[in-house]
């Protein structure tokens, strides 16, 4: 059985010699490795033979098989290779065609708005912190002065991750907003001396999301820049001056912008901070709803509540903080009617900054 390998497999390779295109090619695959080939027959009668003989002759068919399906590889790529120098030699070449471009890659509308707020703020003295976008509950509310029957907690949809643990009434999410890391980062800088703490100024950037109705103003998913500034003496006037420069270096020095009372159980008082729509001049469209302004963030002073779980003694200091959309930035910016096509990955608008 030895030698009737031998011979198989020096009859194949000598008619592989033979082939000289695509199609005698898959013609000596199949006469030689196909179902029918002697060489699989050998296989099929492994059964037949003696026990003793079995491991010997299975192992040199192992090693003929390999040694065919090898060289028929390396036969195909000569024959693909020959074909494309004979295909060279009979077409023409204009060596003066301009060459095909190829597309290069940009940053995303959004990514470029934030590295220009980055830079804004970091003009202003801001530092960036990142912060986990998969947090608790609380760190997500109740640091945050959310109680666990807040009915403020409404105004966030939440997506919740379930865990094989049972965590209580301190679940995993997704978190909703970026102000958790308002706590992360007081607490890591209160740690440095909590007799004395440092002063805060930092920006927090991440993907933040909501179970929301999809519509033009408003995704599942969304960035936002977290602002926050921890010092003693801070006012709202510091608040509102910080917000109003941001502003005039991100839309123009003549831009209007206005302060709207609002509520956030993290900041007392609490503010919403809105641009003149730059998309109908202030004559009401789909993305205003119709009033000639978009919001873009909102503020206000840190709540006592989440100082003090931040490390901060809210008779000594005091802060500001304000969440900011870098999408409603960037729609303000470049008249985008429509805050979904950020996430549709369409070329045709993506090439387009």
């Amino acid at each position: 059985m030895l030698e009737k390998l031998n011979g198989i497999e020096k009859a194949a390779l000598e008619a592989l010699h033979a082939v000289s295109d695509e199609v005698t090619l898959e013609a000596w695959r199949v006469t030689h490795l196909g179902r029918s080939s002697p060489l699989m027959q050998v296989f099929d009668g492994l059964g037949a033979l003696p026990k003793e003989e079995r491991p010997a002759i299975g192992k040199r068919a192992n090693e003929a098989k390999k040694i065919l399906e090898t060289a028929l590889g390396e036969m195909s790529g000569t024959l693909r290779l020959a074909a494309l120098k004979r295909s060279l030699e009979q077409e023409q070449l204009d060596v003066s065609l301009p060459g095909r471009p190829f597309p290069l890659g940009r940053l995303h509308p959004t990514t470029q708005t934030l590295r220009e707020m980055f830079r804004v703020f970091g003009d202003m003295g801001f530092q960036v912190y990142r912060s986990r976008e998969i947090e608790t509950d609380e760190y997500n509310f109740q640091l945050l002065n959310f109680a666990p029957d807040h009915p403020a907690r409404d105004m966030q949809d939440t997506f919740f991750i379930k865990s094989s643990g049972d965590r209580g009434d301190n679940p995993l999410l997704l978190r909703t907003h970026t102000s958790p890391g308002q706590i992360h980062a007081m607490r890591e800088f209160s740690a440095a001396d909590p007799d004395d703490p440092p002063p805060v100024r930092i920006i927090l950037p991440g993907m933040c999301s909501r179970y929301e109705e999809v519509n033009a103003r408003k995704d599942i998913q969304f960035n936002q820049l977290e602002v926050l500034a921890v010092g003693r003496g801070i006012t709202f006037g510091d608040l509102k001056g910080t917000i109003a420069d941001f502003a005039r270096r991100m839309f123009g020095q003549n831009v209007r912008t206005r302060f709207r009372a609002s509520y956030f159980p993290f900041t007392e008082p609490s503010a919403e901070v809105d641009v003149e729509c730059f998309l109908c001049s202030g004559q009401g469209c789909q993305v205003c709803k119709g009033s000639g302004w978009l919001e873009i963030m909102g503020c206000g002073m840190v709540h006592p509540v989440v100082l003090r779980n931040g490390g901060y003694d809210p008779e000594k200091y005091s802060g500001f903080a304000a969440g900011i959309g870098p999408e409603r930035v960037t729609m303000l910016r470049y008249y985008i009617v429509d805050i979904r096509y950020f996430w549709t990955n369409d070329l045709r608008f993506l090439e387009q900054f």
